[in-house]
């Protein structure tokens, strides 16, 4: 028999530690690997954290409610194998992790500044309240006593990340909850009707002042953040994506009769961006002070679009090694699970390269914003017929091609404009070469 310890894992770029709101399994249950132990929340998710190994769980070397490092024992699990050293921390990892560290100290520092009245008293209850539920208080000026009134969905009535946010939704700045015109629909969204259509409102001469949520204050802060951080420039190509058009409209069909999904543009965009990268890698890199770091994986990101309004940006890990196929299916899936608030910690964090569809939206182009520490971000315009000169061996002709803009932003620190610009025209040049002969 072995013991094996388990630890608080990683669940973010800039989480640090975690607390344990309940056990799954108790002393002397049988684990199986991947099967979830326990209940773990930070300041931006609650989760449950799968077991490392398969085995019997041993011992419980961390209660509920305490808040533990990531890194630091939280079980010891016995296994069927041999004993084995737990393994040292490579230098890499400190260094990350002391970087981590200060990002979130940085993060706190503004979230505490952009809320006038934060929740610092303990609960007289003993309620348990998750870090997660205190930090959206703390940024809602929601103060203990009304945090204390609010009813819990969760175990042993407590409050989770979903009823703070409802209340939330319908609470007055007095902190009386408002009415509501209408009840939410059972799918848990606010209304059956898509964010994206425009709503018929009567102007009467007097100003709303509107409060900003929990979401849209973070990208707030990171998107000037990012400009303070980095100097943007953008470069523009146009390019001519007819074949990528009709090989689309031949396979999707099929496609939505075989995998039961949609087969979208999206897939076929990140998969030119990702042979650009490999063809210029240094534009998959990051600025450390006064060092460049040459990151080993290709990990795209894409901004989606969330019924409130706001914009996640999920990642597609190791992007370089999906076939296309398994980067529309990865697609589909972290688009779907953004809209429906189920996207884990590991899912928003790794990105090295960004693309934003603002096609999507009906615009030709835009200016993003860099998601910092990366370098570079593409944007992906509306794809629109337009007459063009076609060159054939017989001479030039008129015809109608379809056409797209590609913006890239990139941080002018480490990425000079022929690099910029030649990135761009590699990714155009890959979407005007598509092969129409290709299957899926």
């Amino acid at each position: 028999m072995a013991l094996v310890e388990m630890v608080m894992p990683k669940m973010g770029e800039s989480i640090m530690e975690g607390t344990i709101l309940s056990w799954l399994k108790k002393v002397g249950d049988t684990i199986e690997q991947d099967e979830s132990v326990l209940e773990v929340a930070t300041d931006k998710v609650d989760t449950e954290v799968p077991s490392t190994h398969a085995g019997v769980l041993k011992e419980i070397l961390a209660n509920e409610g305490d808040v533990v490092e990531v890194g630091k024992p939280i079980a010891v699990i016995a296994t069927d194998g041999a004993d084995a050293p737990t393994p040292s921390k490579p230098e890499a990892e400190v260094v990350e992790q002391a970087e981590a560290l200060v990002a979130e100290a940085v993060e706190a520092h503004s979230a505490s500044a952009a809320a006038p009245t934060p929740v610092r008293e303990k609960p007289t209850s003993g309620r348990f309240y998750s870090p997660l539920v205190l930090n959206i208080a703390r940024e809602e000026a929601i103060p203990m006593a009304e945090l204390e009134a609010l009813s819990g969905t969760g175990k042993e009535g407590r409050v989770t990340k979903k009823d703070i946010l409802a209340y939330v939704k319908t609470r007055k700045p007095n902190g009386t909850p408002a009415p509501v015109a209408a009840p939410a629909a059972s799918n848990g969204t606010a209304s059956a009707k898509p964010a994206s259509q425009p709503v018929s409102i009567s102007f009467t001469g007097e100003d709303e002042i509107i409060e900003m949520d929990r979401m849209r204050k973070m990208i707030a802060e990171r998107m000037v953040a990012s400009k303070q951080t980095s100097p943007h420039v953008t470069s523009f190509v146009e390019a001519d994506v007819t074949e990528v058009v009709k090989w689309r409209g031949k396979h999707k069909k099929a496609f939505m009769e075989k995998e039961g999904q949609a087969l979208t543009f999206t897939p076929i965009f990140i998969e030119a961006v990702v042979n650009a990268i490999k063809d210029y890698p240094m534009i998959n890199v990051q600025v450390d002070g006064n060092k460049i770091i040459k990151k080993g994986s290709i990990n795209v990101g894409m901004a989606v679009a969330l019924p409130s309004g706001n914009l996640i940006v999920p990642v597609i890990k190791n992007a370089d090694q999906l076939s296309l196929k398994g980067i529309a299916l990865k697609v589909n899936d972290l688009a779907r699970r953004g809209r429906d608030n189920k996207l884990t910690p590991d899912d928003l964090s790794g990105g090295t390269y960004t693309v934003s569809n603002v096609g999507s939206f009906g615009n030709v182009m835009g200016t993003p914003i860099i998601m910092q520490p990366q370098v570079g971000i593409l944007a992906l315009g509306a794809i629109v017929k337009k007459p063009s000169v076609i060159e054939t061996p017989q001479g030039d002709l008129i015809g109608i091609r379809h056409k797209m803009f590609l913006s890239h932003s990139y941080d002018h620190r480490v990425v000079d404009g022929a690099l910029g610009g030649m990135f761009v025209r590699r990714v155009a040049d890959y979407l005007e070469k598509f092969d129409p002969s290709r299957t899926i």
